[in-house]
């Protein structure tokens, strides 16, 4: 399976759906749901460090960014690994870019332009996989805070990671390990970066397409995997990016899987500049790629159509299929494209670019804005992602520019690393694409994806848009069990015990789209352990455990007890903190080692002290069995 390292190498391997992957974000989101999307710690350690990121059990961290006024102080980022207590890496904010393995093109600087005084600022980022088997933590020596460029603030950043609930195999980065083979593939850009394979090739030279018309690209029998489509359009303008889509149908389906404009398959809808990403691009001469492996088992089915009413011309459309079952059926999912988000505003709340259900892993998105009027800043708004409907976002971002990895907006198109970018007109319209070939998005049963306009939904903005996945119609998780702490008779229904403590009333807000609708219940924190009963699929293969709490206050912590034995994996832990919209979603995932072929398992749940004080307490927990 794909994960740590791999899931950035072997990229024929995309479709491979994880079996118990799940993606996070940590960043420096404003905790009052405004703008003010600075101040970027969790808290201050006995060392006097500022941590900025925690987590454990096993994981890989794949993106890095901050942000940074050059006039500020060069933090120095220090990373412990599996609980060690001197650090493994050290490397300044300065140093991104220069000190291996943080080097081009994995890792760099962005220097931002002055802006009408707005910058310079320097961005750094990182693409780097950085595995752990039991936990990491990433601290810096400078209080990341602030906006202000007059007194050196810069306290933007956040962190994506992938936790996973056993150790797929993974070793614990150390700064010695060879990115060779990764920073050359990752440099080529342009060329496909998958293994070479014996393909057919389906290919149309010198065609037009009419108003109205379509054109098949490509038809195929038996089992096989696209591994590229490359067109080439005659006397190229932007305004056929949306008037040409293409179709895809993977082993007659009764919809289709991909039907899109090409302006999205190929990572730009504007086409102002040429952009080119490792597995999608583009140039303002009309040649386009897009790698993404395509696989089928039956049959295959590729159509562009020209959805406007004058003629296009390509000069060529070229499809290479690999021959025979290249990847097992059972273990994959269908490469798609959510339903093209047409552009359009949103009056006071997030525009839904994609609302997918099933099962899967998103591998790109493409957002498009238009302001009032070119020129318009119009970078502000925080890209939020919920999956399998738990309500806190577990993706988000500060400013749509950092989503893709960028600063201060979008005033100098085009800008694109191997990764990410943006083309446009500077500020307003512009068009963002992220590619998450490392940090995909699983999901179980839905992923919904959204986009502010604006600060906090108080700009006019046109969104257009897209996210492509693999992805399969079943799912893979359901429900099984729930308590409610403000439900007595939930209470007694699940066995509960443990010391008297207390269950305070609480009417809150969660953070994300919907943090002014006020949700009502109950906190309750044991003097100790709680204890529980709980009801699963016998047919499970691991169990999810959800948890709504207060999280006024931070690092909470707990061991997790199934049927008296401790998951050992990791420990339940919440580091970060939201006195403003209090309540909170989280997760502990625990192996099918424990749960597998039962029906029913006690619970208990062992508060942690951290940093001399427990503040864990729980307002209800739901259960889901993973299929």
């Amino acid at each position: 399976m794909r994960y740590g390292l791999n899931a950035m190498r072997d990229l024929e391997r995309l479709p491979e759906l994880y079996r118990d992957a799940q993606v996070h974000y940590e960043g420096s989101i404003d905790k009052r749901g405004g703008n003010a999307d600075w101040d970027w710690w969790l808290y201050q350690d006995e060392r006097g460090e500022w941590v900025i990121f925690e987590a454990c059990g096993p994981g890989c961290v794949y993106n890095i960014v901050q942000h940074r006024y050059l006039s500020s102080t060069d933090p120095l980022f220090r990373f412990y690994f599996d609980g060690e207590e001197t650090p493994r890496f050290e490397i300044h904010a300065s140093e991104f870019g220069l000190k291996y393995p943080f080097v081009e093109p994995l890792a760099g600087r962005y220097i931002g332009p002055v802006d009408n005084g707005r910058g310079p600022i320097r961005v750094i980022r990182s693409f780097v996989p950085m595995e752990f088997e039991k936990s990491l933590r990433i601290t810096t020596d400078v209080r990341l805070e602030g906006f202000e460029r007059a007194r050196g603030d810069g306290g933007w950043g956040h962190v994506i990671w992938h936790s996973y609930a056993e150790n797929p195999g993974l070793k614990t980065f150390d700064g010695t390990e060879d990115y060779r083979t990764l920073l050359t593939m990752y440099k080529k850009v342009g060329v496909d970066p998958k293994p070479r394979t014996e393909t057919d090739e389906s290919r149309v030279f010198d065609a037009t397409l009419e108003g109205g018309g379509s054109l098949a690209l490509a038809e195929a029998g038996g089992a096989g995997s696209v591994q590229a489509i490359r067109l080439r359009l005659r006397d190229f303008r932007p305004e056929m990016l949306g008037r040409l889509w293409l179709r895809a149908r993977w082993d007659d389906h009764a919809d289709d899987d991909v039907c899109c404009p090409i302006g999205c398959l190929f990572g730009n809808e504007l086409g102002c500049n040429p952009v080119r990403y490792l597995m999608m691009g583009m140039d303002t001469g009309g040649d386009m790629y897009n790698y993404f492996p395509m696989p089928y088992w039956e049959n295959a089915r590729i159509v562009l159509e020209n959805r406007g009413d004058k003629p296009v011309a390509l000069d060529y459309a070229e499809v290479s299929m690999a021959r025979g079952g290249v990847l097992r059926r059972e273990e994959c999912g269908y490469f798609r494209s959510s339903a093209y988000y047409r552009r359009a505003h949103t009056e006071g709340a997030d525009s839904m670019i994609a609302r997918i259900s099933g099962r899967g892993h998103a591998v790109a998105a493409v957002i498009t804005a238009h302001a009032k009027e070119p020129g318009v800043v119009s970078c502000e708004g925080d890209v939020r992602v919920h999956i399998d409907g738990i309500l806190t976002p577990q993706v988000e971002s500060d400013g749509s520019e950092s989503y893709a990895c960028y600063g201060w907006g979008f005033p100098t198109p085009p800008e694109c690393n191997c990764i990410s970018g943006y083309d446009g007109l500077p500020d307003s319209p512009w068009s963002m694409t992220r590619t998450l070939v490392g940090d995909s998005y699983p999901f179980r049963s839905r992923l919904d994806f959204g986009i502010e306009s604006g600060g906090c939904n108080d700009q006019y903005l046109e969104h257009s848009g897209i996210v492509f996945y693999y992805g399969r119609d079943d799912e893979a998780i359901v429900e099984t069990d729930g308590i409610d702490f403000a439900d007595e008779a939930s209470v007694r229904a699940h066995g509960v015990s443990g010391r008297a403590g207390s269950c305070a009333p609480l009417a809150a807000f969660y953070e994300g789209d919907d943090d002014d609708v006020e949700v009502k219940g109950c906190v309750a924190v044991f003097d100790g352990p709680v204890t529980f009963d709980v009801r699963l699929s016998a047919a499970n293969r691991g169990v999810r455990l959800r948890r709504r709490s207060d999280q006024r206050e931070g690092r909470q912590a707990a061991r997790v007890y199934v049927d008296g034995k401790p998951v050992s994996e990791r420990i339940w832990c919440a580091p970060d903190h939201n006195p403003f919209k209090r309540w909170l979603d989280d997760e502990f995932q625990i192996p099918a080692g424990y749960t597998a072929g039962r029906d029913r398992v006690r619970i208990q749940i062992e508060p942690i002290p951290q940093g001399g004080a427990i503040t864990w307490n729980q307002s209800a927990y739901r259960v889901f069995s993973l299929l």
